[in-house]
């Protein structure tokens, strides 16, 4: 952690020395594993430890899956079948991989709201923010590519509803999603395109989580109080600070079995609990599904895509000012894109001085019903678009943008943050008071 007074690597032997000269891995795991770490981390900093074992999950089940699996129309739903029928241990892989994206997603969406809360995109952390926001965009799209594969029916008419978007580009829109594809339809090239695609984009996933692990371990760790690690003294920074290894790898790795015990049981007793029954119906291009719907981990924006019709003033105006460029089809397009590239800018929009979200009493309300404005676009997503459905959807796509545009930049003038400990070790011992101030109230 640059800048964080604490001991480093120091070779011993000659063998450690002639290593360290020439190439210095040792040195590079032992700062790793010993680096000062904010010793008041609660246990929402366990997520990094879960998404780097799926990362690793998917990364090995996908390399063997592909190993057997054949991409090409004719074959690929029956290659699927072949994985799970006749390959020694295939359906294990196969449902490890398809619920390890679950728990990917799931575990992804935890870690960012919790550095929403925390503050954790706010100077100088703002780099390490725009990384993890283009590994999860690397995620998105490595996601739907893998969802394609199967050659169900929602494999297809997924690929073929998602490539659409593209074609609603005024001007050049055709011509990108025929690139795409491959061709004038979804078809051979497409799923050719895609499988390569969704190989090689996780090596570019795990590149990225270097550069984000990179970027953390420079600016160092946030913290649940927001406050910096002292950097003046190393006995200051010892107060603040407990070594990662052996305390935060212990409770890392006790919370890593907590959660993978509940996903091994969803794995082995309900694979297919977050699945759709129509993947397991071979694509057929002349039989639509009667409800189209993206894997759970896209619905709040698919929701949000959705929300804006041709009914809605918003679309209206925009359509009369372009001269009917902008439609309601590109304005949803427009609409899902930006809901996610918004949240890339947030350490520019929130412009209060207090990091952490305890400090920040206006903030937690607003920020609540953000995370329940998520709950619901999922929901809405999940559900044809008819009755109310499209009307709570375009609240909840209001509130969405209103949170980061709106409410965001006006906390940071109104809002009356509480006093803010000095230090983290004051944060921590409010928290945790020492033994010996415990034994002096009980006296």
């Amino acid at each position: 952690m640059a800048g964080i007074p604490h001991d480093h690597y120091e070779p011993k032997t000659g063998v450690e020395k002639w290593l360290h000269e020439r190439l210095p891995v040792v040195s590079i795991l032992y700062d790793t594993l010993m680096i000062p770490t904010p010793k008041n981390l609660n246990w929402m900093w366990i997520w990094g430890i879960v998404l780097a074992f799926c990362l690793a999950l998917q990364l090995a089940t996908g390399i063997v899956l592909a190993m057997h699996y054949t991409p090409h129309t004719s074959m690929a739903f029956d290659s699927v079948e072949h994985i799970m029928r006749d390959v020694n241990g295939g359906w294990a892989l196969r449902y490890l991989h398809a619920n390890g994206a679950s728990l990917f997603f799931f575990a992804v969406y935890l870690h960012i709201f919790r550095s929403l809360y925390y503050g954790s995109y706010k100077a100088p952390r703002e780099v390490t923010w725009i990384v993890g926001m283009l590994i999860y965009l690397v995620m998105m799209a490595t996601g739907f590519l893998g969802y394609v594969l199967p050659w169900g029916q929602m494999s297809f008419w997924g690929a073929t509803v998602i490539t659409g978007f593209f074609g609603a580009i005024p001007g050049i829109g055709e011509t990108i999603q025929t690139w795409l594809l491959g061709g004038p339809a979804v078809d051979n090239a497409t799923l050719n395109r895609f499988f390569s695609l969704h190989y090689l984009l996780p090596f570019v996933l795990a590149g990225l989580v270097i550069v984000h692990i990179w970027a953390f371990h420079t600016t160092g760790n946030n913290n649940p109080s927001g406050v910096e690690v002292r950097r003046g003294s190393k006995a200051g920074a010892e107060k603040d600070t407990l070594p990662f290894w052996p305390y935060f790898v212990v409770k890392d790795l006790f919370a890593l079995g907590v959660v993978l015990t509940i996903f091994f049981a969803i794995t082995y007793f309900m694979p297919n609990y977050l699945g759709h029954p129509d993947n397991y119906t071979e694509a057929n291009p002349l039989v639509t599904p009667a409800h189209i719907v993206p894997e759970w981990y896209y619905l709040p924006f698919y929701a949000i895509l959705r929300a804006f019709t041709s009914d809605v003033w918003a679309v209206q105006l925009v359509n009369l000012v372009t001269g009917g460029i902008v439609d309601a089809k590109f304005f949803g397009v427009i609409a899902m894109f930006a809901s996610i590239i918004v949240m890339v800018f947030v350490p520019w929009l929130d412009t209060s001085t207090v990091r952490s979200g305890k400090y920040r009493p206006s903030f937690k309300w607003w920020f609540w019903l953000l995370a329940v404005d998520f709950v619901v676009l999922t929901w809405c997503g999940s559900q044809p678009a008819e009755g109310m459905v499209p009307v709570i959807s375009l609240i909840g796509a209001s509130y969405w943008f209103g949170y980061f545009l709106v409410v965001l930049p006006l906390l940071g003038v109104f809002e009356k943050p509480l006093p803010v400990p000095a230090t983290i070790e004051e944060d921590f011992d409010a928290h945790y008071p020492p033994k010996d101030a415990s034994a002096s109230a009980a006296e």
